[in-house]
């Protein structure tokens, strides 16, 4: 029993020893790190102010530093694990960081690809900060493009976090990519309604509307023909191309719309639905040379369902006696 007490307390004065060994190596490892980090501080401002100077956008400048920033923090921490562990050597550092790269690349796969989307983003600049864009059912303005995803700021003020891998693979509608923008809206008219008139008459409305352009300029086309109306698409652009102008310039169109038309006589329709009754104590169905919901256009006319009836209860003796009578 002594003598395991003894094994046991001699295994702890090497490793107190070992340890007081170590402590300059420590500090000086932790002063290296240190060292590195000031470093690393200030590749970073010099890569933001670099890029500010290229002309590159705030968001790559960004990047840019964050990356330069990663890298020499990495170098210094492998530098300093080199001076607290003399023993180890760089190509055995490396080894094991080898096989323990392969694990650490499936785990942070997502991170990974968003990282590179990211960049991708900020290099190629699909969209910018500032940007109004539409991406699957989000829709907002782009508020930051971050290393790993894109804030964006809806339009009833909540804030959206988008991986930057699924913006860079899918659709993404950027609404402010291009000083102006077209609008339109459908405005159904009657049958009846003379559609060249009803289109010089939208037109000379919008031509006295604020915050639509003259160039180019307005424009109505006929869309279809519907079950209820003659449809027209009224085409009308916009600057700036932003939300809130877009909201604004419907509301007026459609507004001064709805008050000319009907002013000048022309006809709103709204669904409705003719439904046809037939008196069947009538002796035929009508002449159907002259009906035309529906009917065929026949030489004789049809009988009522009471002489068809009729006809079923009498014999083939009575029918060629009624034949036979002028």
């Amino acid at each position: 029993m002594n003598l395991e007490l003894s094994a046991v307390w001699t295994r702890v004065q090497n490793l107190v020893q070992s340890f007081i060994v170590t402590i300059p190596n420590i500090l000086i490892g932790l002063l290296v790190f240190v060292i590195f980090l000031g470093i690393a501080r200030i590749a970073r401002n010099a890569v933001t102010s670099l890029s500010q100077r290229a002309g590159q956008s705030k968001g790559i400048s960004l990047v840019f530093s964050r990356i330069v920033s990663w890298l020499v923090l990495a170098v210094g921490v492998l530098v300093s694990l080199t001076v607290i562990f003399p023993t180890l050597t760089a190509a055995s550092l490396f080894g094991a960081l080898g096989v323990s790269g392969v694990a650490i690349g499936f785990a942070f796969k997502d991170i990974f690809q968003n990282l590179l989307a990211g960049i991708l983003i900020l290099v190629t600049r699909p969209f910018r900060i500032g940007d109004q864009i539409v991406s699957g059912d989000h829709e907002g303005v782009v508020e930051d493009i971050q290393v790993r995803a894109t804030l964006l700021r809806t339009y009833d003020n909540r804030r959206v976090v988008i991986p930057n891998s699924e913006l860079y693979t899918n659709r993404v509608t950027v609404n402010t990519a291009y000083p102006q923008r077209r609008l339109s809206v459908t405005v159904g008219i009657g049958y009846g309604d003379d559609i060249s008139a009803a289109r010089k008459l939208i037109l000379d409305t919008l031509d006295g509307l604020d915050g639509l352009l003259k160039d180019p300029a307005p424009n109505v086309l006929v869309k279809e023909l519907g079950d209820f109306s003659v449809n027209l698409d009224v085409r009308f652009w916009i600057d700036p191309p932003i939300r809130k102008e877009a909201v604004e310039a419907q509301d007026s169109v459609l507004e001064a719309i709805k008050n000319a038309l009907p002013a000048a006589g022309f006809d709103l329709p709204f669904p409705t639905q003719q439904v046809l009754f037939h008196d069947q104590t009538e002796t035929t169905d009508g002449n159907r040379n002259k009906q035309r919901e529906g009917w065929p256009a026949r030489q004789d006319d049809p009988q009522s369902r009471q002489g068809v009836q009729r006809e079923a209860q009498q014999s083939p003796e009575q029918h060629q006696s009624e034949a036979r009578q002028p």
